[in-house]
């Protein structure tokens, strides 16, 4: 892993994978890190992998929040300028979704796929956010409430467990706070149904924190996208159920030539 010397903050990144094969950008969401992406990395052999930790998460600095989405956004993009990555597939996952939508929007000339997985072009509404922000101000994020809108119910059985808590539990304060106040105030509806590119949206079956069928209408919005439902997955399916993901993911790059 590196820390990258951006003009204004060091961001925590990793790039594996053969040196010339097609690049693949994975976005985590709130409270994680890019230890998410563990699991599906062995599956993903034939690509150049770019992950990273969001501001405000795992090794990167903390700005003070609140944090703007097209912060976060521009953070992405200077990180593939970093690494010279263009053309290539991003997956993002719940928050980090946001993201990948605002990149594609904004630079399309260094996107030609996505992959959004417990995504949405809006997450809630702002007074539902308001309240949120105003228990992470008091007490900080509800371990109990956060893993089960991210592995089910069931979630104290769940054998990822030990990974998803230390994630949680080492995202700092001010990036709980952040990267919470950039997605309360984003709504990409409109900008992502003008988007065109080859797009999978992953929802699975039993995600609590971004139910199928407000992906299903994500999937609606883009042009030539397609909608996959991975039974049985959680709203973290890339750890929890990581075979059906990275077989949906393969064939999705397979279908569109990133191979």
């Amino acid at each position: 892993m590196t820390l990258v010397w951006l003009d204004d903050l060091r961001l925590n990144a990793e790039v594996s994978g053969p040196a010339n094969a097609p690049p693949v950008v994975l976005i985590h969401g709130l409270g994680l890190d890019l230890r998410l992406w563990d699991a599906l990395l062995p599956q993903l052999p034939r690509q150049r992998i770019l992950r990273l930790d969001l501001r405000g998460h795992g090794g990167s600095d903390t700005p003070a929040a609140p944090y703007a989405m097209g912060t976060l956004i521009r953070d992405v993009e200077r990180l593939m300028t970093h690494f010279a990555v263009k053309d290539a597939v991003v997956i993002g996952a719940g928050e980090g979704g946001l993201i990948a939508q605002g990149l594609a929007v904004k630079r399309l000339d260094l996107i030609r796929g996505m992959v959004l997985t417990g995504s949405a072009t809006r997450f809630a509404n702002p007074s539902v956010w308001e309240g949120r922000l105003a228990r992470l101000h008091s007490s900080g994020p509800d371990p109990e409430s956060e893993c089960t809108a991210l592995l089910g119910p069931r979630w104290t059985s769940v054998a990822e467990l030990p990974l998803v808590r230390d994630m949680l539990d080492h995202t700092r304060p001010e990036g709980w706070l952040g990267l919470s106040a950039a997605t309360a105030t984003a709504d990409f509806y409109q900008t992502t149904a003008t988007l065109t590119l080859p797009t999978l949206v992953l929802a699975g079956a039993d995600d609590r924190k971004t139910p199928p069928d407000l992906q299903r209408e994500l999937a609606d919005l883009i042009a030539g996208s397609h909608f996959q439902l991975l039974r049985g997955g959680s709203h973290l399916s890339m750890l929890t159920h990581t075979a059906s993901f990275a077989d949906a993911v393969c064939r999705f790059l397979t279908r569109i030539g990133h191979l």
